[in-house]
């Protein structure tokens, strides 16, 4: 009955595409679905339907997913390709969630979307800079070719080591061209705790709104677990 009940979903979804934003109930009830056995293979439908309007809903489904959507991973260097910027955006989340060391291409394919034209899509990748393991930057790193990224990439990994950058974090957050200031922006989201903001609170005075509301979305979260 549960195959029953997603294939039905889909099917609605697909009778019904998205205009670009998300399809309401009808995917709400196929997460549900997804998340009680429902297999996350049968996404590819939406997928590969043919009709980009479908995108939007299948990768917001996958994201959702967290580590359930790991049997798609493939399917996501298109959606990080795609035009639509909605769907860039959730496809990051997939691979926060999902890559691993075997996944350095698409590891790198998130960041070179940190030059994204979308304000948005650079705000993920922030996010996903952040957030990701230091296997996860390896991976992604060893696949990009030589040049300034490579190298931001890199820079970025070592801020994990016992001796942190931060005077370079400063330099770069303060004299970096954009990519720069993202790649520094998640070095001092990484490193600010309770006790030290100071890097974020730079952070939240940079011209680009993408760097400066995900500095400030950082600073607020501190403060709340300062007063817990």
């Amino acid at each position: 009955m549960r195959t029953r009940a997603g294939d039905d979903l889909i099917e609605r979804i697909l009778a019904r595409p998205g205009d670009g934003d998300l399809v309401g109930p009808a995917a709400n009830d196929l997460l549900s679905e997804l998340y009680a056995g429902y297999p996350v293979e049968n996404l590819t439908r939406l997928l590969h339907s043919g009709d980009d309007r479908n995108l939007p809903t299948a990768t917001w489904l996958l994201s959702e997913l967290g580590g359930l959507a790991a049997p798609l991973i493939g399917e996501v260097p298109a959606l990080l390709s795609s035009p639509i910027r909605s769907v860039r955006y959730q496809a990051i989340a997939v691979v926060l969630d999902n890559a691993d060391e075997r996944h350095g291409p698409v590891i790198a394919q998130v960041m070179n979307l940190s030059r994204d034209p979308e304000g948005a899509v650079r705000w993920k990748v922030l996010e996903f800079l952040a957030e990701a393991t230091v296997e996860q930057l390896e991976a992604g790193a060893s696949c990009l070719p030589p040049g300034p990224l490579k190298q931001l990439a890199e820079w970025l990994i070592l801020q994990d080591g016992e001796e942190p950058d931060l005077a370079g974090i400063v330099i770069r957050l303060e004299a970096g061209d954009p990519v720069t200031r993202l790649f520094a922006a998640a070095a001092a989201a990484s490193l600010s705790d309770k006790q030290d903001a100071h890097l974020l609170e730079r952070a939240a005075l940079l011209e680009e709104e993408e760097i400066r509301s995900f500095a400030q979305e950082r600073l607020n979260d501190l403060r709340e677990e300062a007063t817990d």
